[in-house]
């Protein structure tokens, strides 16, 4: 992969991982030598569905965004409605909120029935329901990224070759899932115990 200002490559390898929302558990994870992310969202959409049954929505950053692979996951091989809807950021956005971002604004007109996968997903990012779905990525994937780089201290992969990288990988994610389970039943259990 291409590493530092782009003037060299290192061996590396891109691991994924798919988190529930509401638990913050890895439901779904593989290892890729692709660069970028952009040929991810279909098998990371598929390893969900093996693992967890329907998905309803995908909450991924602009790096898995392309029109191909959206329209691929939304419509199943008949070109029929698959049930689940991506949300993906297309639009470069500021990290800091101004005050026009804090006013009450019209959701934004639906887009007309020529309009393309990239503006058709603009607009859904746009309306609040989008809004606040797709605000939900940052909290439920990102910590689970800094908590096993941080927490758990896996910075790097210490195999060598894809088949071993996957199983390191494989490892790693089922030991962050044993921790998060753990805090998951100790919060029940004091929620069981205040009631």
């Amino acid at each position: 992969m291409k590493a530092g200002n782009g003037q060299h490559f290192e061996q590396a390898y891109n691991a994924q991982a798919s988190v529930e929302v509401d638990s913050r558990l890895i439901v779904g994870q593989s290892v890729t030598d692709q660069a970028n992310d952009k040929q991810q969202l279909v098998p990371a959409v598929k390893i969900l569905q093996d693992n967890a049954g329907a998905v309803e929505a995908a909450l991924v950053d602009s790096g898995f965004y392309s029109d191909q692979a959206v329209q691929q996951v939304e419509r199943g091989a008949d070109g029929q409605p698959s049930g689940t809807t991506v949300y993906a950021a297309v639009e470069k956005t500021r990290h800091h909120r101004t005050v026009e971002d804090l006013e009450k604004k019209a959701p934004p007109a639906a887009p007309g029935p020529e309009a393309g996968t990239k503006a058709i997903m603009a607009h859904r990012l746009h309306t609040p329901e989008g809004k606040a779905l797709y605000d939900l990525r940052k909290e439920t994937v990102e910590p689970v990224f800094g908590i096993i780089k941080a927490a758990m201290g896996f910075r790097r992969f210490s195999l060598r070759g894809k088949a071993k990288v996957a199983l390191e990988w494989t490892l790693v994610t089922l030991s962050y899932n044993l921790r998060r389970l753990n805090t998951v039943l100790q919060e029940q259990a004091t929620a069981a115990g205040a009631s």
